[in-house]
This record gives structure tokens, sequence and C-alpha cells, in this order.
């Protein structure tokens, strides 16, 4: 979503048609975004705001993936989580048991990280806790340059650790088993869009998916020449405007 439909604050109008216009078409519209930090129902308010009429359906998070591993994979564990308030409470709502000393550690894009947080999660890890990030991504794009994101933390922790977290989100196979499940749509008839080549086309070229690279966010076209030919995007726009 970020960089690809809005920036920030500051909505694509160019996206709000073209959304509109694949519904019109009857084509399944997905949001789907590695920033955990907030909640569905977070999204689904900011997404009417900005004017793009999003269904309860249409949102899915990185958080919610790591949710589905949590209650089909690690059932009945305990969960420390390096997280927002907003993240906490989405846990909490799934029935995942949260505990200052649990089994497994989950970090995550905590913007309101403090010191003792990141020094509990790196003392339960260090003591045989299971760790997991809820997406890799390093920065978070805004409308006045790029923050710290959930990949930065997660560097901290292994920096202080030596232990690297299993990551959920874009670009691993959780994510697209989880698209197609919730949405019905196999990979061939599937097309992603977004502005990061590690996540979104990563994504997409790994699990079969059209992907489609818009230069609206974070990559610019320069770095692409250092892409192997299976990372390439399938198409490269400026921004979504270009397909209207």
């Amino acid at each position: 979503m970020d960089g690809t439909i809005y920036l920030g604050e500051n909505v694509f109008p160019f996206a709000v048609t073209y959304i509109k216009r694949l519904r019109e078409e009857g084509k399944r519209v997905l949001f789907f975004t590695n920033n955990a930090s907030k909640s569905p129902e977070f999204y689904i308010k900011r997404l009417s705001r900005m004017g793009f009429e999003p269904r309860e359906d249409e949102i899915l998070t990185s958080g919610d993936v790591t949710v589905r591993f949590l209650k089909e994979k690690r059932a009945g564990k305990s969960v420390y989580l390096l997280g927002t308030k907003l993240l906490y409470k989405s846990f909490e709502e799934a029935g995942i048991t949260l505990s200052d000393n649990a089994d497994i550690v989950v970090s995550s894009f905590d913007t309101e990280l403090t010191y003792e947080k990141l020094e509990r999660a790196c003392t339960l890890i260090r003591g045989g806790a299971e760790y997991l990030c809820t997406h890799p991504d390093f920065n978070c794009p805004t409308e006045n340059g790029f923050i710290p994101d959930s990949g930065a933390i997660a560097a901290a922790v292994t920096a202080s650790t030596g232990v690297k977290p299993r990551f959920f989100g874009k670009p691993y196979a959780d994510t697209a088993e989880m698209i197609f499940s919730y949405t019905g749509i196999g990979a061939k008839d599937a097309c992603i869009f977004g502005d990061r080549l590690y996540t979104d086309i990563a994504l997409g070229k790994n699990s079969g998916m059209t992907a489609v690279l818009v230069l609206s966010g974070e990559t610019k076209k320069s770095e692409l020449s250092s892409l192997p030919p299976e990372k390439q995007p399938d198409i490269v726009l400026n921004s979504i405007e270009d397909l209207l």
C-alpha cells in the first residue's frame, strides 16, 4: 500500500480511480501491507478516508499471517510481542497468549519501542525462546523520507543475541499461501503491485504471480540493472497512473 497507492498521508488519486475500475470489471481486490504496526480496522478506516471504499475482507497484514502461523503451528505457546498497542490488541483478539515470560518472541514494526522491551526480548531469546518477526522491511516510506521498520529492529535483536528470526509477510511463502486461500485466487490469475523489489516483487516472482513494480515509492529504476533475470519485475510503471 504505502508507496503504491499512497505515500504517508498523501493519497494517489489515480490509484483510487484504478481500483474503482478493477471492481467495476469484476476483479477481486486485496490490500496487503507488511506494516503490522496498525490493525486491519485501522487500515479500513484509513483507506475509507482516502476514498478507496475497502470492504472488511479486502485487508490483510503481515500480522495476520503471523497470527495464522501461531494458531496453526504453535498452538498453546505463549508470546512476548515487540510491537505496538494495536498489534498487541490484534494478537489478543485472535486468542494468542501474551506473556513477559514466553515461549516465543515476535518482533515487528514497533513505533512504541522502548529499551526495556528490546532488552526483555533479547533476554528471552538468549534463554531459548523461539524468535519470529512479522516482516523483513528495513525502512518504512513516509512523505518526509524513510523511518526504521521491522527489519531494522530485528537486526538489532540479532546483533545482540546472534539469533536470526523466521520472517513472515512479503516475500515469504506463508504470505502467498494465505493470500491464495483467503481470496480463492490462484497464482496464475493474480497480479501484485508494489514499490519494493525485495518484498513486493520478490513475493510475486517467488509465488508465480505477475509482479508489477511501481516507481512511486522506494525503488529507483537504476536499481533494476543489478537484478538477475529471474528477479526482474514482469512490468515496470512510473506509477499506477500509467494504467489509466
